[in-house]
């Protein structure tokens, strides 16, 4: 293969070497999803420790949207960190922070004011995202969903869904957070699987609408709620888009009851579904959204961006910490926001053509391989749902977790995801080569075959 090349068995021998040591020397709580250890990356490709030549469709869990190191975030980031690395936004301010919060309150979907506040994580925006809420509001419920995840920390991990192993043995939980059905399409508890429509995404999912005004209107009292949030597309989820007529249900009655509604576009942002952000599938704008992952192109910085009336509720000081909006990560912020600028948006135009030939693929595996039991996702935000029996939709997390090992030991890093750990996300840098991908779509399907026909 000319993108895939391998010298040694996957892992190699220094990597097999350093993960003997990370065991000695690092806590166990961080997972792994692949025994490598890389040296370097550039665009779509990775180099391991041992030489190896890998493709990355893993996007370092959706954050490279722009690619391993482009020049112009090297640049910025470089540029910066000659000038001031750290002086604090509390202390010495500066003017990429900014900067960057003009074109975040220009770029989010909603013809209104808007302010931002930059943070350093996701889950710290989501912890910000919920405070800024409850001090508009003067509400403390909050609305989430099924097969969300929104971070580790404590009003982040309290509102995702998975337990294990995200929550398991951290409790007791924040109060107030209420959880609803998540229109979950192909395994609709509430429709039994028969939502109307299924195939084109569109559906209401009336039962499960009725189940998400139900808890509000009876369990909590629609008054006593300050948001819903939730994830346009579940990412760690199982990449499952929110149905376009339930979000814009969603949106109305929000709306009508004087609650917020807070999107998390961290990982469905920044060209990851082929649009800046995953919003404009749905024609509706939120009061507040979160970002992170591809805003910094690899830095650690996030944002919550919002109505200004909403974003000023707290009183100064009521939100910040002393790395937020760091300098250097607004620079390489501001860099990747380029990228997308240039050329009238045309890595948002490549992001559609690789979706489309992503797409192609796996409903044409669809019709090969009974394995896979559902094909979903917006733009190149795609995922594949791998399942022992299509009639009964058991999961089959075992192929999965082999499938990407499969991929990883023949140059193609992936990740799985899904609350039953049996989905294949994609993720590739969104500016990848057609030749490329295809050699990376060529090693999944080869996978698919070879473990498909060892399961016969």
């Amino acid at each position: 293969m000319k993108h895939i090349q391998i010298k040694t068995a996957i892992p190699g021998p220094k990597s097999i070497a350093l993960m003997d040591e990370r065991k000695k020397q690092v806590a166990r709580g961080p997972f792994h999803t692949t025994p490598i250890f890389i040296e370097r990356a550039n665009g779509a490709k990775v180099w391991d420790v041992d030489g190896n030549q890998l493709l990355d469709f893993a996007s370092g869990i959706g954050v490279v949207n722009t690619g391993h190191t482009p020049p112009e975030v090297v640049e910025a980031i470089r540029k910066q960190a000659g000038l001031n690395i750290h002086s604090s936004i509390n202390v010495l301010a500066y003017e990429g922070y900014v900067e960057l919060s003009k074109k975040l309150n220009a770029l989010v979907p909603g013809d209104y004011p808007k302010k931002t506040f930059l943070c350093n994580s996701g889950a710290e925006a989501v912890e910000n995202a919920i405070k800024i809420a409850r001090s508009f509001t003067k509400r403390q419920a909050v609305i989430c969903f099924d097969h969300a995840y929104h971070g580790r920390t404590y009003m982040a991990m309290s509102l995702t869904s998975k337990v294990k192993f995200y929550k398991h043995g951290f409790a007791p939980f924040n109060p107030e957070v209420y959880r609803a059905p998540f229109p979950y399409e192909y395994r609709c508890g509430s429709c039994n699987g028969q939502c109307p429509n299924q195939s084109n995404g569109n559906s209401k999912c009336e039962p499960c609408f009725k189940a998400f005004e139900h808890l509000v209107n009876s369990q909590v009292g629609a008054e006593n709620v300050a948001a819903v949030i939730l994830e346009p597309v579940l990412g760690e989820g199982g990449f499952i888009p929110v149905p376009k007529e339930y979000m814009q249900a969603l949106r109305k009655f929000c709306t009508d009851n004087g609650i917020l509604l807070i999107l998390d576009e961290i990982q469905s942002g920044f060209g990851r579904t082929g649009k800046m952000f995953a919003a404009e599938h749905y024609d509706i704008a939120p009061d507040l959204m979160i970002m992170a992952k591809g805003l910094g192109g690899g830095m650690p910085i996030a944002a919550v961006t919002g109505r200004a009336e909403v974003m000023d509720a707290p009183p100064e000081g009521g939100i910040g910490g002393t790395y937020c909006g760091n300098p250097v990560a607004c620079a390489s912020a501001l860099a990747v926001i380029s990228i997308f600028e240039k050329d009238k948006s045309a890595l948002l135009r490549q992001a559609v053509d690789v979706g489309i030939i992503i797409r192609n693929s796996f409903e044409k595996w669809k019709t090969i391989y009974p394995i896979i039991g559902d094909v979903r996702g917006l733009g190149p935000m795609l995922a594949l749902e791998f399942v022992k029996d299509r009639i009964t939709k058991e999961p089959d997390k075992e192929f999965t977790s082999q499938l990407s090992k499969f991929c990883y030991e023949n140059g193609v890093v992936t990740i799985t995801a899904g609350t039953f750990g049996n989905v294949l996300r994609i993720l590739v840098p969104l500016m990848i080569s057609t030749e490329e991908l295809q050699e990376g779509l060529e090693v999944i399907e080869k996978g698919i075959q070879f473990l498909s026909a060892a399961k016969v």
